[in-house]
């Protein structure tokens, strides 16, 4: 792809940020953690509380309107935490404006929204990085050391758990949350950097088949699903996903299991190898003791991570980890599972563009 804008190599890289809910404050340190080659130069939020609270914290400059943001505050990258369905207008307006464009998970809540998004940057010739903080994780790179490596031999079966917590209270707290339009269920909203893992460690997805239900949240979207995965390569698995979990958070993990080796990565958020065992030793298992880490944020820590792949990547040292093709990947599976949900069938992959 042919770049509408050279490297920035002279200045620090100008950040701005639409929607200063939750996981803003995730985007407003990892800027600060790269303060000598980031700044954040705008936030844009319609709620003036959260917009007066995200101006005292940063010092940027604040907006009400987003398309005012994009024409007024000279950022190189606009950063969207705003709800997911809004994701595909906003990118294909910033990418008309000429920016680069990092968006939170879920890219978008449809199919053609995600191929409309990559379309739109393709067009104007724009970076679009979508987050993926979880691939970050050192427990997950150590994983997919170890598959890359050959040290599994064939893989049989992955089996991927998200046991959280979400209460009524936290979907009532935005019109937006439990929507299908602007946030979708279970599966694309908390558990969607664990359907990310599937294709980033196991490989493509030959097909799918889920079930969805709400069984106790009064919301339009499942809080609870199911799905059963064929993968070209022969490995079989599943994701279960609920967000009923009694009292708290209790499991994010996924399970590999193979010809030569058996390992498991849980804790609350993939934080902690549980159980790693392969025919062969290797150097990497010295690694496995610095690997766990104690998580206070089901979130984790990749964040300032991913920041300084978009950072490298805006000043022409690198190529993006995850654009908005490799983003298309989770989507792609994640409607998938809710067409298979739907209409009661096996969906195979790839879904028609």
């Amino acid at each position: 792809m042919h770049l509408q804008h050279p490297a920035i190599t002279d200045r620090r890289v100008r950040f701005a940020l639409a929607g200063c809910g939750r996981i803003a404050a995730n985007h407003f340190e990892s800027v600060v953690r790269h303060a000598e080659r980031a700044e954040l130069v705008a936030v844009c939020d319609p709620d003036p509380a959260a917009l007066a609270a995200a101006v005292a914290r940063t010092g940027a400059r604040g907006f009400a309107s987003y398309t005012q943001m994009l024409a007024e505050s000279a950022a190189d990258c606009v950063v969207l935490a705003t709800p997911s369905g809004l994701h595909a207008r906003q990118v294909i307006e910033a990418a008309e404006a000429g920016l680069h464009v990092m968006t939170e998970k879920p890219m978008a809540t449809r199919w053609a929204d995600g191929l409309a998004m990559v379309k739109a940057c393709d067009a104007a010739r724009v970076r679009l990085f979508v987050v993926k903080q979880n691939r970050r994780n050192r427990t997950l790179q150590l994983l997919r050391q170890a598959i890359d490596g050959g040290r599994f031999g064939r893989l049989y079966m992955v089996s991927v758990n998200v046991f959280w917590s979400r209460p009524q209270s936290y979907y009532d707290s935005a019109a937006w949350r439990g929507t299908w339009e602007f946030d979708g269920g279970a599966f694309m909203n908390q558990a969607s950097h664990y359907i990310d893992l599937l294709d980033w460690l196991i490989g493509p997805v030959e097909s799918v088949m889920a079930y969805t239900g709400t069984l106790a949240r009064h919301i339009e979207v499942e809080d609870t699903g199911v799905a059963a995965l064929k993968w070209r390569n022969g490995a079989m698995g599943s994701v279960n996903v609920t967000m009923l979990t009694h009292p708290k958070n209790f499991e994010g993990s996924i399970t590999v299991l193979g010809e030569h080796g058996t390992v498991r990565i849980g804790g609350v958020a993939v934080n902690r190898i549980e159980h790693w065992e392969f025919a062969q030793p290797h150097a990497m298992d010295a690694g496995l003791d610095e690997a766990s880490y104690q998580t206070t944020s089901v979130y984790g820590f990749g964040h300032p991570l991913y920041y300084d792949n978009v950072i490298r990547t805006l000043r022409g040292e690198c190529e993006p980890e995850t654009d908005g093709r490799e983003g298309l990947k989770s989507l792609e599976l994640l409607i998938a599972m809710y067409r298979s949900a739907r209409d009661g069938q096996r969906i195979n992959l790839p879904l028609e563009y």
